[in-house]
């Protein structure tokens, strides 16, 4: 179905126009061109208040010093027959057949932006991108997807602080590489001291035990010595005690054999130990330490890496839905809730470009809704109307806008409310009665 546009309008008595009749182009750009209050603006409020109903209606709908209510008759491309008239202005809509319809007829393919696309260009640049995402159904996903990006950042920075905190501190601790890997227990330490201060125990007691032979040898010799002289009385116990003696050297012999082959083991090395195995502990531990925050690290830096890859997806993702998404115009996109046309924000883009881009987000609001209106392009340069003019044509849209200019570029000229060199019906204007200057004010 082709877009629905303004084959025709007549406009009487609303605001400063007396009366005006206008058939724009079908396709392209027709500029309502005039000096300052001269009703330019006018004809574009008669479209709106025609077509958007109510709301559209001006404060002082009624030009001053007419005695004939507003008159609005608006002939669209499908043939439908608007009319605004009586002292109620009240809306008469005729369909190709003759049926009647009303304002909820129009609703469907009147685009609320395309009677006042100055307030979409003026609105914010995340307005107009929210405008956009809305239109192209992909807002929500696209909200989902900022939000989770936004959140895995906000993690990410965090995590990155917690990174480097961890790799300054563990930096920062002391290293010893000639300890051992683990804890030293002093308690082995002090059993092998035990074992061998038990057997520097037996070689004494052994000692001992030859020291006491020893002596017993010489208490021994000493009374063999006392009783040489009894001899014969104790030649018996002489005997014995020769045995004794006898018994004694050898076993004498045997234990200085066995004294001969002991050799004490030192513990001074252990003892060494055991008063440096605090030291030594306090270094394994700084190790231990050091090497705790270094995986502390590592594992944040890991994580920085992982947030690092959902961010670039979640980014993937969104560029992916909006390359798949239906967009009203190539090369328009929408970056960081911004948007974006041809690598340009709404700030940098040219006057053109923007028109452009304004003019199809309405098409793409309702295709069916052909033509769109526009306020004060005396801003705009010809190169700027030229270019847009052109795209409007290509596109086969409709726009009707106004200019304060009375230049070749204009296709009509407003003077004190009528279409310049058009013919001017009969004045209807009277004098109004004088109001007393008590009743003046507004109410």
């Amino acid at each position: 179905m082709d877009s629905i546009k303004i084959n025709k309008l007549e406009i009487e008595n609303v605001k400063r126009i007396k009366a005006v009749k206008i058939e724009p182009s079908r396709d392209g750009l027709t500029i309502v061109g005039g000096n300052n209050n001269q009703g330019k603006t006018s004809v574009l409020d008669s479209i709106a208040w025609a077509l958007g109903g109510e709301k559209y209606r001006p404060s002082q709908a009624v030009r001053e010093g007419s005695v004939i209510p507003p008159n609005l008759k608006v002939v669209m491309s499908n043939g439908l027959v608007v009319e605004r008239k009586g002292k109620n202005s009240s809306l008469k809509v005729t369909d190709p057949d003759g049926n009647k319809s009303g304002q909820q007829l129009l609703n469907e393919f009147v685009e609320q932006l395309a009677l006042d696309l100055p307030k979409f260009m003026e609105s914010s640049g995340k307005e107009k991108a929210q405008t956009l995402l809305k239109i192209i159904g992909v807002g929500d996903q696209l909200s989902c997807l900022e939000t989770k990006e936004k959140e895995l950042s906000s993690h990410r920075r965090t995590i990155g602080q917690i990174a480097d905190q961890k790799k300054k501190f563990a930096d920062e601790q002391a290293y010893y590489p000639d300890v051992p890997d683990e804890l030293v227990s002093p308690s082995e330490l002090i059993r092998k001291q035990q074992e061998i201060l038990a057997r520097n125990g037996e070689n004494q007691r052994k000692r001992d035990r030859l020291n006491e032979i020893t002596a017993g040898k010489r208490r021994i010799f000493d009374d063999m010595n006392r009783i040489d002289d009894q001899i014969a009385d104790l030649q018996a116990r002489k005997d014995r005690m020769k045995q004794e003696y006898d018994q004694a050297v050898s076993d004498e012999e045997t234990a200085k054999k066995t004294v001969a082959e002991l050799q004490d083991e030192s513990t001074a090395e252990l003892e060494a130990s055991i008063a440096d195995i605090e030291e030594i502990n306090r270094k394994v531990r700084a190790n231990l330490d050091k090497e705790k925050a270094e995986d502390d690290a590592r594992q944040y830096l890991e994580q920085y890496a992982s947030l690092t890859k959902q961010i670039e997806d979640a980014r993937q993702a969104k560029k992916d839905l909006l390359v798949n998404a239906d967009l009203p115009l190539p090369e328009l996109s929408v970056k960081d809730g911004e948007l974006v046309y041809k690598g340009q924000m709404w700030d940098n883009m040219s006057g053109s470009d923007r028109l452009k881009v304004s003019t199809a987000i309405v098409r793409k609001l309702n295709p069916k809704c052909g033509f769109v209106l526009l306020d004060k392009l005396e801003q705009m340069d010809m190169q700027t109307l030229n270019e847009f003019g052109k795209w409007l044509h290509q596109e086969g849209l409709q726009a009707i806008a106004t200019r304060v200019s009375v230049g070749d570029e204009c296709s009509i000229i407003i003077e004190d409310g009528y279409v310049k060199g058009q013919e001017h019906p009969a004045e209807d204007v009277q004098e109004a009665p004088k109001t007393p200057s008590w009743k003046v004010g507004k109410f």
